[in-house]
């Protein structure tokens, strides 16, 4: 089993930062990728960014391209989300998510098979 828990959501002004923190425990954590989706009230589950655990190798989707970065610590078992120039549509809850199994596609929720408990990031206007 593996545990996933988000930290570092909240309240910030449009423009303004964020920086999430996922730390995965286990005694089988051995991802090949990592991964943050959000979530909107009345919207599905969508990919924001995904890292390969190895290569480090790194996805965005194209609404946070340029504004987001994803990095993660292979030491500490962590990976992070760093969000700038926050928009109120980013606004929603945060999931990091864990995927064991070699995937070429790393945008469908069937890549991963381990959720955290989420965090809420709102960005007001």
């Amino acid at each position: 089993q593996v545990q996933l828990v988000d930290s570092g959501g909240g309240l910030v002004q449009a423009g303004g930062s964020l920086r999430l923190s996922c730390a995965a425990s286990g005694r089988t954590f051995s991802p090949y990728a990592m991964g943050w989706f959000r979530q909107a009230p009345g919207k599905e589950r969508e990919v924001v960014a995904a890292i390969t655990w190895s290569g480090g190798s790194t996805y965005y989707a194209d609404s946070v391209k340029g504004r987001f970065t994803i990095s993660r610590d292979n030491a500490k078992n962590t990976v992070h989300l760093q969000m700038n120039s926050l928009k109120p549509e980013d606004s929603a809850v945060y999931y990091c998510t864990c995927g064991i199994y070699r995937r070429t596609d790393l945008t469908t929720r069937h890549a991963y098979k381990y959720w955290g408990q989420g965090t809420q990031v709102t960005v007001s206007s």
